[in-house]
């Protein structure tokens, strides 16, 4: 049976051949015996049409499908033997399985063999390579950051090395993905990189031997300094979790912490599986954790704790943003509807959709992922934003999402009301609102440009050849902000001010109305203006400039590890809020009362 039903999808993989070549013309289809008619003109149509079609029994409902299906092999039929050119029916294929997933949820994609191993990669945690973060800048690939313990962290490559040849190949012009590429292969075997490094005018050979990477979940655990709280940040859900997180919570309870901050932001999920341990964690054994619920009414599936918690009773704040999606919400809802401990951040992105991966080629190079049911936290709160599910945004919904963004009373308003376990008032609508809201950082232009254009990183990777002794403890003074400045004058950095885009606006206008010459002076002193703000642009950003260098130099000299240390767990500033809140009398039982209190008022 399911032999037949994966071959019954793989005839419907032709449906796009109706769409893809009727075009504006419309097919006939002849009798047998009767002479097939010749078009050689072009007969519009709608194809936005569609049928009224009434109300069908299953049997019949079923058999419309067949006949459909028949439709779709009979067209495929006829292109394949019939069209006047040559078609490549792979192509074909690929396409009508992607059309008709268009319709669908955004989650629904097709995955050719590329897209699955990156998955599968995400997954399992584990590749076979050399172990660098790398990116395609200045037309010629970057390290970014060497993973510790790797072969390319053993053998001395550094952040901001550039990877001039690969095997003897160029990197000139080479994406970041054909690098990899190139760079990967089966543990044990050799590849010789061509590295050129500041300070050192002709590339190095570093001839580096190939091993399995694992891709970490837990990227850093440790107590916050001054404090007995642990912190652990998680960044995915993948086969090694649960076991990596019992690790760190067993060792951190070693350390007596009597609170624990958990860092879940831009974490976008991963296995249920894994949420559902991840849960267990912290919650008794036996409360529910996640249930879903597809389309028919046999397919609920409820999640409970089966196991006795390892971190039960001291309290917990759990750190979130719009980042948060999908298993790392499922955890976040569950603490929250058992009371269990405080969300603390931004509203999450609501994605509470889940999919199974269904093979469709006897070679393993196609699958799809096909969404089959959505997530409910114990409250009955579905994790699913509506406006994130379908594959085509509108400009509506990003004005509604800006409306709401700046008027937090009417969404909570509209938002249906739900209870925790204990009677506290949460919100429905999609995503996990915290209990604790923080103050989204909102870059400016320049920032955003600084960073997109790697000012930060570059001028990093040359303090430290122009510094070799610097520590990950360097103060950022007034002095190291103006070598910076002067670095990106050298540069010759620039970007388009949100001022500046305005009058760019304006200058279109006039000049589309003809009406240059009446304006050109009040243009000349507002192009005069826009120079003066954004000579001023990098004061006002002085403090988000002396941070992001300070993280960059910090990363290029510690990794991943210092830049918690010495960054995250000092000056973060959700991290902060957490801080205050544990170490504040009473204020983290007081707010979870308060919800209670409120949920007995209304």
């Amino acid at each position: 049976m399911v032999r037949f039903s994966v071959q019954l999808f793989g005839l419907t993989v032709f449906a796009l051949a109706l769409i893809w070549f009727a075009g504006s013309g419309e097919a006939y289809q002849s009798e047998r015996d009767v002479e097939p008619v010749l078009w050689a003109d072009t007969v519009h149509i709608d194809l936005n049409e569609t049928e009224s079609v009434s109300e069908q029994t299953p049997r019949e409902k079923r058999e419309t499908f067949l006949r459909d299906v028949k439709k779709l092999t009979q067209t495929a039929f006829n292109i394949r033997n019939q069209y006047m050119e040559d078609i490549d029916a792979n192509e074909i294929i690929t396409e009508g399985i992607k059309g008709m997933l268009s319709g669908l949820d955004r989650y629904s994609v097709l995955l050719q063999k590329s897209s699955y191993d990156a998955l599968m990669e995400s997954t399992h945690g584990k590749y076979e390579g050399l172990g660098m973060q790398i990116d395609a800048r200045d037309d010629r690939i970057r390290i970014i950051s060497p993973i510790e313990g790797t072969p390319a962290y053993r053998r001395g490559l550094k952040a901001g090395d550039i990877v001039w040849e690969i095997e003897g190949t160029s990197t000139e012009g080479m994406t970041a993905s054909e690098a990899s590429k190139l760079m990967r292969g089966k543990a044990g075997t050799s590849i010789t990189l061509s590295i050129k490094r500041t300070g050192i005018e002709e590339p190095i050979d570093f001839e580096i031997e190939r091993a399995i990477i694992e891709l970490k979940s837990v990227n850093f655990y440790g107590v916050v300094p001054e404090t007995d709280i642990g912190y652990v940040r998680l960044s995915r859900f993948a086969e090694e979790t649960s076991h990596e997180l019992r690790e760190a919570i067993g060792a951190l309870n070693d350390q007596n912490i009597s609170a624990l901050i958990f860092d879940l932001r831009s974490n976008g999920g991963g296995l249920l599986d894994q949420a559902k341990e991840t849960a267990e964690l912290f919650l008794e054994q036996g409360n529910e954790i996640v249930y879903t619920r597809g389309r028919f009414e046999n397919s609920e599936r409820h999640f409970k704790s089966e196991r006795p918690p390892l971190y039960s009773d001291k309290p917990l704040i759990i750190l979130v943003d719009e980042g948060t999606a999908s298993a790392s919400e499922i955890v976040s809802g569950a603490i929250q509807d058992w009371d269990r401990g405080l969300i603390l951040g931004n509203t999450t992105y609501g994605k509470g959709l889940v999919q199974q991966i269904f093979p469709i080629s006897n070679d393993g190079t196609m699958n799809l992922k096909l969404t089959t049911a959505k997530y409910y936290v114990p409250s009955g709160r579905c994790i699913q934003k509506p406006e994130n599910q379908s594959k085509k945004s509108t400009n509506d919904s990003a004005e509604k999402k800006d409306e709401e963004d700046t008027d937090s009373m009417t969404v909570a308003e509209e938002k249906k009301v739900y209870y925790t376990n204990s009677g506290r008032v949460v919100y429905g609508g999609g995503g996990i609102v915290p209990d604790i809201e923080i103050e989204r950082d909102l870059w400016k232009p320049i920032e955003i440009n600084l960073y997109r254009k790697s000012m930060f990183f570059d001028f990093a990777v040359k303090y430290i050849s122009d510094n070799p002794d610097v520590k990950p403890t360097v103060e950022i003074s007034d002095e190291i902000v103006e070598q910076f400045r002067e670095y990106i004058k050298e540069r010759e950095f620039d970007y388009t001010s949100a001022l500046e885009a305005s009058v760019d606006k304006l200058k279109e206008t006039i000049e589309r109305e003809e009406k240059s010459e009446l304006f050109s002076g009040m243009l000349d002193s507002l192009m005069t203006i826009v120079e003066t703000e954004k000579s001023h642009d990098f004061d006002r950003s002085k403090e988000y400039i002396r941070r992001t260098i300070k993280r960059e130099i910090v990363s290029a000299i510690s990794g991943e590890n210092g830049v918690y240390e010495e960054i995250v767990l000092k000056t973060d500033k959700a991290v902060m809020k957490a801080v205050e809140v544990l170490t504040t009398d009473n204020e983290y039982s007081e707010l979870i009362l308060k919800g209670q209190k409120k949920a007995e008022i209304n």
